[in-house]
């Protein structure tokens, strides 16, 4: 028989990938989304499938999934500072309540769960580049708390579970991942440049655009996530790319790209606003083998034409 998957968030950016690849391993995958962030075009192309069901609901709820499972990911969130600044409640519910319920599926079900955390429970670091051992710098009550916070209890409530329940966990802490079928609007740094550039806009940064970010293609992340949920290591991994880029210099890489008039504008930055961000990866290397693979001009190269297909009446100069 096939193992079987669950994967919730199924219809986001790294759900829908996520989906592909177990469905390409040979799994029985069964999504679910609440589709508040996510779309089904990311993963219509699987309904047609056998080895694929689909389930509209909110985790925030109770979960039942009839059958055994082997395996549970857990990528129910909204993700991007857009998202959790307009949805605040919902990201702290599906970050706590949300990760309650799975686990409590994952230790009925005898099921090993992977759950998504993310860099931002490093906050704005006081520590470069970020490793596992490092805890953090985050404003508990700033607009950006509501998902780190979300984030830094979903670990914690994991690993309780893996301590006092002896449940299997994994905990991913992902780092700005980029890739096709991310949301023009979603208001993260890739896309709004790419969407800016390709119409022609000016390019928004905020702050100076000194502030830095470590950008990995979704390829490789899924592949880092994969190892991970397959090996034996419980405590946190950073999976991300470690080579570091300023603000400004991407946008700038986005412009030659992209081949357009656009120019820079800069606004304020945000409150709270990481200054620095890196990943520590040797980790990942050590453990899981992994190291990213997939080059910044490639993956932009890759990306820049999912964006073609779904602008396609853009008009660059």
């Amino acid at each position: 028989m096939k193992k079987r998957v669950l994967i919730t968030g199924a219809a986001g950016f790294l759900g829908s990938h996520l989906c592909d690849r177990f469905v390409k391993e040979d799994f029985e995958v069964i999504g679910m989304d609440n589709l508040l962030t996510g779309s089904l075009k990311n993963i219509e192309h699987l309904f047609p499938l056998e080895s694929f069901k689909f389930y509209h609901h909110d985790v925030s709820n109770f979960v039942h999934v009839p059958g055994n499972l082997d395996y549970i990911l857990h990528f129910a969130s909204p993700a991007s500072p857009i998202d959790y600044l307009q949805m605040p409640i919902q990201t702290l519910k599906v970050g706590s309540l949300g990760t309650h319920n799975l686990l409590g599926l994952a230790k009925a079900k005898e099921a090993r769960i992977l759950v998504a955390s993310t860099s931002e429970v490093y906050g704005d670091p006081q520590v470069h580049p970020q490793s596992e051992e490092y805890w953090g710098h985050v404003n508990p009550i700033g607009p950006r708390g509501v998902y780190d916070e979300a984030k830094r209890f979903q670990e914690a409530i994991t690993m309780a579970y893996h301590t006092y329940h002896g449940l299997e966990t994994r905990i991913v802490r992902i780092f700005n991942t980029y890739g096709p079928r991310m949301r023009i609007d979603d208001g993260r740094a890739l896309p709004a440049f790419i969407s800016q550039a390709m119409r022609g806009e000016s390019i928004t940064i905020f702050g100076d655009g000194s502030q830095t970010r470590s950008f990995c293609y979704v390829e490789d992340q899924v592949e880092g996530i994969y190892r991970l949920l397959m090996s034996d290591c419980s405590s946190p991994i950073n999976i991300g790319n470690d080579e570091e880029i300023s603000i400004k210099d991407f946008a700038k890489e986005i412009l030659e790209m992209v081949d357009t008039s656009s120019t820079l504008i800069f606004k304020d930055l945000p409150i709270d606003d990481p200054k620095k961000r890196r990943p520590d990866i040797r980790k990942a290397k050590k453990i899981l083998g992994w190291e990213p693979k997939v080059s910044r001009k490639e993956g932009l190269a890759r990306t820049f034409e999912y964006f073609k297909s779904v602008l396609p009446t853009t008009e660059t100069t």
